[in-house]
């Protein structure tokens, strides 16, 4: 099923009086959630994805906009009649029920044409089970399970009705490292497998262009940018979209455009043929420095950090915006670290240039 999402706007009242007037959590939000299809809604705290969210499954009520499921407008809707799914992040299982009877929960709500047997339900609840894989869980309390164990029933019970439109938030945070990888693995193996649409918030970059179709990044309400994962990440359209997506993070230098050429302080870095002259806010994502004893760009080496597969090279620049500079460069190569200083030069499609005073992208 589509969703398409036109001019949401969300206002709450202010609960300060010296701050008076309302607090916009999200701002004239337009977007188009194909069918089929699983979009991540990122960005940091406060940034008005979960309030978005809400507004779709109806939890919470637009100020401003519409919101439609296809052809058809579910804005003044009431959530139980939406046909979606919920994860929310403290898995919300009631403690007193078994893992089968918290699936079957929602299946006992139904009403007249969709009223189903006992029978039927027990069916349907091991088929959801099946999917996440606990079918051998299903006479444990929530008490008697591991974090993930939990969030797997909760992921069976949000899809034991096969909702047209699957909405988690958040549902990862409380997993540990390990055990998120393999739950978000899971959680896009099942999104395949149902092809329900699905929208997926979070705050963790890496976690979101991992399992993502789509996109969406947002800042204060605002959307700042949508699109592949990948798209995202190579042309990012402001330096907000470039800062928070990456890990390690882009590498921000002061740096200036003259005749012709790039440059950090007194290094001409690149030639800049077609841009005129101008002070930029460079950015150079990890991958995007090459060892280079001739290279234009000197740094002072603070350290190497061996990463397995990578050498992740730390150094510092007067001109870098960031306390530390990160290199990613090939396990192969090799630092001189007896020698205190590191010289670069710059793979070009990993140099992104932005506006001093905007921000905004310079192509």
């Amino acid at each position: 099923m589509k969703v398409v999402l036109q001019n949401l706007t969300k206002k709450f009242p202010s609960r300060g009086r010296k701050a008076g007037g309302d607090v916009t959590a999200v701002k004239d939000f337009t977007f188009e959630i194909p069918d089929g299809k699983l979009v991540g809604l990122l960005g940091p705290s406060g940034c008005g994805k979960s309030t978005t969210l809400f507004m779709i499954c109806g939890l919470q009520k637009p100020t401003a906009g519409q919101i439609f499921f296809g052809d058809y407008e579910v804005t003044e809707l009431a959530p139980e009649k939406r046909g979606v799914g919920m994860v929310f992040q403290n898995y919300a299982l009631y403690p007193h029920l078994t893992v089968k009877q918290n699936i079957i929960f929602p299946l006992q709500n139904l009403k007249g044409k969709d009223r189903l047997s006992k029978a039927q339900m027990e069916e349907k609840a091991y088929e959801a089970a099946r999917l996440v894989q606990i079918e051998d869980l299903m006479d444990r309390k929530p008490g008697e399970l591991s974090g993930g164990q939990q969030q797997r029933v909760a992921i069976a019970r949000a899809m034991v009705k096969m909702p047209k439109l699957l909405l988690l938030d958040e549902p990862l945070s409380n997993l540990d490292a390990r055990l998120r990888l393999q739950t978000r693995e899971e959680i896009k193996k099942i999104q395949r497998e149902t092809e329900i649409t699905t929208v997926f918030v979070t705050h963790d970059q890496e976690e979101a262009m991992s399992i993502s179709d789509r996109i969406v990044v947002m800042k204060e309400g605002v959307m700042q940018q949508a699109g592949e994962p990948q798209e995202v990440y190579d042309s990012p359209v402001n330096l907000f979209v470039a800062k928070f997506l990456g890990t390690p993070p882009i590498n921000v230098f002061q740096g200036k455009v003259k005749q012709g050429g790039l440059y950090i302080g007194n290094a001409r870095v690149l030639e800049v043929k077609r841009l005129p002259d101008q002070e930029v806010v460079v950015g150079i994502r990890p991958e995007g420095f090459v060892l280079d004893a001739n290279g234009p760009l000197e740094c002072g080496l603070s350290g190497v950090e061996v990463m397995g597969r990578d050498i992740s090279v730390v150094s510092v620049n007067d001109f870098s915006l960031n306390p530390t500079i990160r290199s990613i460069i090939d396990a192969e190569s090799k630092v001189d670290t007896a020698c205190g200083a590191v010289r670069f030069s710059l793979k070009p499609n990993k140099v992104l240039l932005f506006d001093k005073n905007s921000e905004e992208r310079i192509y």
